[in-house]
């Protein structure tokens, strides 16, 4: 298989932005569109261009099998220990006033652990969806 010499080039250009821009969508979800469904989307999406520039060998490195596999549980886990860390101190499930004494602070951290958890959830389902069907190929 051989790959575009300005294909590649285009893309090591560009990959950094594309991150970037996945950034942007999940730390302003709140004030606009986006948030972390979106910005996993969109990391996924630098893993399969990768993949389709370089090679499903250079995707499998930089974002390999086992931790695509781990990031799905791990997001799920992020998230319901964000609601569950409520139930323990007594509150409701996904209360975010026990994070801090100040309200707007607590919801903040609170949602930014949940977005967080989302980001990786959706970024590890999407990028194992893609491993499968491109081995399935093979």
């Amino acid at each position: 298989m051989t790959f575009d010499l300005i294909l590649r080039v285009g893309s090591k250009l560009v990959l950094p932005f594309i991150l970037l821009f996945a950034l942007y969508v999940q730390f302003h979800g709140d004030f606009g569109p986006g948030g972390g469904f979106q910005a996993g989307v969109i990391t996924a999406g630098v893993v399969i261009l990768v993949a389709i520039t370089f090679g499903f060998k250079t995707a499998k490195r930089i974002a390999p099998k086992s931790l695509v596999e781990r990031m799905v549980p791990l997001g799920v886990l992020i998230y319901a220990g964000t609601g569950a860390a409520g139930l323990l101190m007594g509150k409701n499930f996904l209360d975010y006033s026990v994070f801090s004494s100040d309200t707007a602070h607590a919801r903040e951290f609170g949602i930014f652990l949940v977005e967080a958890g989302v980001l990786i959830t959706v970024a590890g389902t999407m990028c194992s969806l893609f491993y499968a069907f491109v081995e399935r190929a093979r």
